[in-house]
């Protein structure tokens, strides 16, 4: 089962229930315990997965940034030496890179998001891991009580746990957040015909054209000015 589905089936469970219901509390309440243990775990290794990913990209993203100043600084030099087909060629690629650089800046927001959030999940679920093992310690005290107390009396003896009665508004896992909702990658936009797609390259590259001499223009502006 992985973590999300586990992490789903523990937020949507009623541990007070379970328990009232339970033939024996002090077991599934361990079996709780072990399963709050292995999905941290988890989530922390998904962390760290997560962590590796956003430093790869921040590199990738300083490189890219890089070589768009480089380029802007090609196509100057063009300007500079009367070699406007150059300067062309120069912010052409510098518009290329800048957009791919835009969208590693985006994937690397998105991934600093993720790391908080499994930070955040992970300090919410010690917390309540915590208050759970407290909780058992408190069980496994009564019982030992009630066992000496059978042990001292005469008459007959049955042990029952009512945990209803005990902390019943204290849930260990009432304030989980949804993981999933914040993981969910997009839906991919549906395939244009094949008629579409040419319309919109044909124009892409009019647009494409028109903003590279917008730009050289003002870059000579700049450069003269």
């Amino acid at each position: 089962m992985g973590v999300f589905s586990r992490f789903m089936d523990i937020i949507n469970s009623n541990i007070n229930s379970l328990l009232d219901h339970a033939e024996d509390p002090e077991k599934m309440i361990k079996l709780m315990i072990n399963e709050m243990e292995d999905t941290i775990i988890e989530i922390k290794t998904n962390c760290a997965a997560a962590i590796g990913t956003e430093s790869t990209s921040k590199r990738k993203a300083a490189e890219l940034q890089g070589l768009v100043d480089r380029w802007q600084k090609r196509a100057e030099l063009a300007i500079s030496k009367g070699r406007d087909d150059l300067a062309r060629e120069a912010l052409l690629e510098k518009k290329r890179l800048a957009e791919e650089l835009q969208k590693l800046n985006a994937e690397c927001e998105r991934y600093e998001q993720l790391v908080k959030k499994y930070k955040d999940d992970i300090e919410k679920l010690e917390e309540k891991l915590a208050g759970a093992k407290a909780k058992y310690k408190s069980m496994r005290e009564q019982a030992a009580k009630e066992a000496e107390a059978k042990r001292s009396s005469s008459g007959p003896y049955t042990y029952t746990y009512n945990w209803s009665s005990r902390n019943k508004d204290a849930d260990p896992l009432d304030r989980f957040s949804k993981m999933e909702e914040h993981i969910d990658k997009m839906s991919e936009r549906k395939n244009q015909s094949a008629e579409d797609k040419d319309k919109e390259i044909r124009f892409k590259d009019l647009e494409e054209q028109e903003e590279i001499e917008s730009e050289l223009e003002k870059l000579k502006k700049n450069m003269n000015g």
